[in-house]
């Protein structure tokens, strides 16, 4: 896989450069541009190139037809701002336009075609769609890791058409998923939380031969406690998830990884309850575990203090309600203070666990937050992913 930091000469080149700008947007106002932020320096350095730029990105699902709501329109003028400089929506279907519909003006460097996803033949991974989406440009860019698990047009199908480059921010989360997957510095702990088991197995998996320790947070841990023989009370549970539990400490003892969950927690009757601390023997029928108790905050913060590097995904209780954030407040403190001493390196992803970060403004405290969901999760399955095997 090549970068376009390697490209020598780019003044004048029209440059494909697939984004992903999904980004949540209430009442025509984006909400978090966690996702823009983070591609401005691709933009910067092909500015500074003096190249052409020519965005695809989409927003939502509108599966093939044009949803007003799910325009782009808010993110050109979002990058604008930015940027301070001119990005210009085009509307027009993209059948109908040609190279030489672009740039006609000396002083226009950065277009964006509207939502690549009003267009069916996108998640289709349409071969003719593609090449005409070729046609518009000499070289194209993936800097949209967050959408290369998907084997769509403008992420798989394109790369074989072009000369094709990986962008600044999708070098920087494939060297980092490296990192915590095969140049790892050990000993090496994940901190993995969520719903259920059975979205996070296949991670666990692949994880286990190659970490020390794998701490089980969350809902997720809930079921844990109860097949060690606990009462859980109404907390979320898993339903069938037995095997699945037997199947991480096997393999976890075959490979000599620690699995580790909860030894004390916070429960209350119900989301909005007061909060009590309680021995995992003490949770009564009618309560249900919201948080991480004190004791498993110490067993975190030793298991952190004893790692060179972490992986966090998913927060450790819900911490949606001030009562019940203790736990993940403490643990992103507790990495931030170790990464801030050099003392790990951090890498922290999935959807909750950046929300968690956002709000407590500790995005750029960890070595690497990714925003790729799904991308991310693969990647960490072992996965092959679409558009990262198109570019090699």
């Amino acid at each position: 896989m090549k970068s376009i930091k390697e490209v020598k000469s780019l003044s004048g080149k029209r440059i494909l450069l697939r984004l992903d700008l999904n980004v949540p947007i209430v009442n025509g106002k984006i909400t978090d541009t966690t996702r823009i932020d983070k591609i401005l320096p691709t933009l910067k350095f092909l500015i500074k190139e003096n190249s052409k730029i020519i965005i695809l990105s989409h927003i939502g699902r509108p599966k093939g037809k044009i949803v007003k709501k799910l325009s782009l329109k808010p993110i050109c003028e979002d990058l604008e701002n930015k940027l301070d400089q001119k990005v210009k929506l085009i509307t027009k279907n993209i059948s109908e336009i040609n190279n030489e519909d672009f740039f006609k003006n000396d002083t226009d460097q950065i277009i964006m075609l509207e939502n690549i996803r009003f267009y069916s033949e996108e998640e289709k991974n349409d071969p003719i769609f593609a090449k005409h989406l070729a046609s518009l440009a000499d070289i194209y860019v993936n800097d949209a890791f967050s959408c290369s698990h998907r084997a769509h047009a403008s992420i798989h199908e394109i790369a074989s058409l072009l000369p094709s480059y990986s962008g600044l921010q999708l070098d920087l989360e494939i060297n980092a998923l490296k990192r915590i997957t095969s140049e790892i510095k050990k000993p090496i702990t994940c901190i993995i939380g969520g719903s259920k088991i059975s979205t996070k197995i296949n991670v666990i998996k692949n994880l286990i031969p190659k970490f020390d320790n794998i701490i089980i947070l969350g809902a997720m841990a809930n079921n844990v406690i109860k097949y060690m023989g606990n009462n859980i009370g109404k907390s979320l549970q898993e339903d069938n998830s037995d095997l699945l539990i037997e199947e991480i400490f096997s393999l976890s003892k075959k490979k000599n990884c620690k699995i580790i969950y909860p030894e004390d927690v916070v429960v209350a009757k119900n989301f909005n309850g007061n909060p009590q601390i309680k021995e995992l023997n003490e949770i009564s029928l009618d309560e249900m575990i919201l948080d991480i108790g004190p004791k498993t905050i110490e067993i975190v913060y030793d298991l952190i203090d004893k790692s060179n590097t972490i992986l966090w995904n998913g927060p450790a209780g819900f911490f949606e309600n001030d009562n019940f954030a203790n736990g993940s407040i403490k643990i992103a403190e507790k990495i931030i203070k170790n990464n801030k001493s050099n003392k790990i390196y951090s890498v922290a992803g999935g959807g909750d666990t950046v929300s968690l970060l956002n709000n407590l403004n500790a995005i750029n405290n960890f070595n690497f937050v990714s925003t790729a969901g799904g991308a991310f999760l693969e990647y960490l399955e072992g996965k092959e992913l679409p558009g990262i095997k198109a570019l090699n």
